[in-house]
């Protein structure tokens, strides 16, 4: 995704990502051999997150993050409440982390992360800490 000047007015859908639960199944696999309760938490929540993947959407309008679940929106994250953002572990980014007037939120990567980072660096500029 290229950022342009108008791509700020625009409404930008953020592509699943299924690194981040796959890779907690997958890891789940060698540990049954170990600690199959462990290995059993780890698969149900790689599983967990794996539906929310398929069946979530992040919507970047021109005002808010919107959350959809199919065609229903659930959240709507007004810009104008955000205080900060930071997506942890760039490297491997597993987690995004955003705070408004009166909540703080952990979202886990779901989404493609090179798309989250740009689409935040528009529409929240400076507001990284």
């Amino acid at each position: 995704m290229n950022p342009t000047a108008s791509t700020s007015t625009q409404t930008i859908e953020l592509a699943p990502s299924y690194t981040l639960p796959l890779v907690l199944i997958f890891a789940a696999m060698p540990l049954l051999l170990v600690q199959i309760w462990a290995a059993g938490a780890i698969a149900l929540f790689g599983l967990f997150l794996l539906f929310q993947a398929v069946t979530l959407r992040l919507q970047f309008t021109q005002t808010a993050l919107d959350i959809y679940r199919g065609e229903t929106l659930i959240r709507r994250f007004p810009y104008q409440d955000w205080l900060n953002w930071r997506i942890f572990w760039t490297p491997v980014p597993i987690l995004f982390y955003f705070k408004e007037v009166k909540s703080i939120h952990f979202l886990p990567i779901l989404f493609d992360p090179k798309a989250l980072k740009t689409c935040l660096e528009e529409r929240c500029p400076v507001k990284q800490a």
